[in-house]
């Protein structure tokens, strides 16, 4: 028996609308991984923000176009479809720009690699 399914490319209701959309796929209390579908289309971190997550995070962007800037380095990395990043524990970063047309759609494992 399936517990839960879906198709990483099925648009939400809620999506595209001004906001990006953010859905929990699978959330594992036993080992604290969390799997999250993130739908974006333009979006960019505000300026002067930056991303900073006390877990770590690897991401595959699945659809689309972005890119990501790291505050230590200045790294500016370009991802297409396909293209994936491993973002380490509190490692600062930032949403420089995203796909419109398009919208990208991102897969993002949250918790792996804790303490690594």
């Amino acid at each position: 028996m399936v517990d839960r399914c879906g198709n990483i490319f099925a648009m939400p209701l809620e999506a595209p609308g001004p906001e990006e959309f953010f859905e929990d796929l699978l959330v594992d209390p036993s080992s604290g991984v969390r799997v999250e579908r993130i739908i974006s289309h333009g979006h960019s971190t505000g300026d002067g923000e930056w991303l900073c997550q006390a877990e770590a995070e690897w991401v595959v962007l699945v659809q689309g176009a972005a890119t990501l800037v790291f505050e230590d380095t200045g790294e500016q990395v370009d991802l297409g479809a396909g293209d994936w990043i491993y973002i380490a524990p509190l490692r600062r970063h930032r949403v420089v720009s995203t796909s419109v047309e398009p919208p990208c759609v991102w897969l993002a494992v949250h918790g792996v690699g804790r303490g690594s």
